[in-house]
């Protein structure tokens, strides 16, 4: 491994660990431990887990549907294990993911792996284009309750953003910095991989896939489905305690919002950023800090272990997959290869 794969895997977990050992460097582990083994309703954490594997398997469909116009065919069982195998992988280097999924799309089913990932890269364009409406709805229906909060408690927005302290201040800034520096080095990769790569063509025909799309309306009811899934996966586990139990839908909706832009920060599965802005959106509904950041830590770390068992069960299912090799496909594994570096 070189000097600039290991600076991309350790500094991710240097800002998400530090991040984290600052949040609860005060936590009162005990109260944790009688929270999780005595207080806690695990049956509803139980029930919101489906709704996680729901949302990679919708993802699999929809970005199967993107291929077929290509001309690639992959089998549904691959595409699901290549979504779960790339989110396993980004716990360990944020957003590797995306490249190693068409990865394994040209090793085990012989897809163009350049096609592949001018898809990958449609798929985040309306990602974003539904998170950006899921947003501004969200703030327009919350506008109201935003002020008939704090005019029926008294408190103010500038008294709310006072507690923050002067270190909670730097860590939303280096997280906002971190953002548009990865954003950045990712338009920059991209683009000179479209320069340098032969098959930029390829890229683009990708790219322009959702044109010769068909069922335009299945794909953006798996688009829809997805977030409303991960949404779900979210909200359910707020019936595990009695303090975030009492909070409406909206709230949990304002959370998720929020908690969505907060995982752009490349950590791996958003722990650190993630942690610190649903806290603070729950502060902003009442729920006492240590509360908040007792549900945000056991929320996250049992998503997250649900992402790493999918990614185990992905790894020994493809390894019992049979390949459908073609020399196309090879060339493309050495192109998958080349992003890595």
């Amino acid at each position: 491994m070189n000097m600039r794969n290991i600076v991309r895997t350790v500094l991710p977990l240097l800002l998400a660990a530090a991040i984290l050992v600052w949040m609860y460097r005060g936590l009162d582990w005990a109260m944790l431990a009688a929270a999780v083994t005595g207080e806690m309703r695990w049956e509803w954490m139980l029930l919101s887990l489906p709704f996680g594997i729901a949302a990679q398997v919708l993802r699999a469909l929809r970005w199967r549907q993107l291929l077929l116009p290509l001309g690639e065919r992959p089998r549904l069982t691959t595409s699901v294990n290549a979504i779960y195998l790339s989110y396993a992988s980004s716990l360990v280097v944020p957003r590797v993911g995306e490249v190693l999924r068409c990865g394994v799309l040209s090793r085990y089913d012989g897809c163009n792996f350049s096609r592949s990932l001018g898809t990958v890269v449609t798929e985040r364009v309306v990602d974003m284009l539904v998170v950006l409406v899921l947003t501004a709805v969200t703030f327009l229906l919350q506008v109201p309750l935003f002020v008939n909060f704090f005019t029926r408690t008294g408190v103010s927005l500038s008294g709310f953003l006072a507690q923050f302290t002067s270190m909670g201040w730097v860590v939303t800034a280096v997280c906002a910095i971190v953002v548009v520096l990865t954003m950045w080095l990712l338009a920059r990769r991209f683009h000179l991989l479209t320069r340098a790569s032969s098959a930029a063509s390829d890229l683009m025909q990708g790219l322009l896939s959702l044109r010769h799309v068909r069922h335009q309306w299945l794909f953006w009811l798996y688009s829809v489905g997805i977030w409303a899934a991960y949404y779900l996966h979210f909200y359910l586990t707020f019936f595990c305690f009695d303090t975030t139990a009492a909070l409406a839908p909206m709230a949990a909706l304002v959370a998720f919002v929020i908690g969505t832009f907060a995982v752009l920060v490349p950590t791996p599965n958003g722990a650190g950023p993630w942690h610190f802005a649903v806290k603070t959106v729950l502060m902003l509904y009442g729920v006492a800090s240590d509360m908040g950041a007792m549900f945000v830590l056991i929320v996250h770390t049992v998503q997250t272990a649900l992402v790493a068992l999918l990614g185990l069960w992905a790894s020994a299912a493809l390894a019992l997959t049979p390949r459908r090799t073609t020399s196309a496909a090879s060339g493309d594994e050495a192109l998958c290869q080349q992003t890595f570096t």
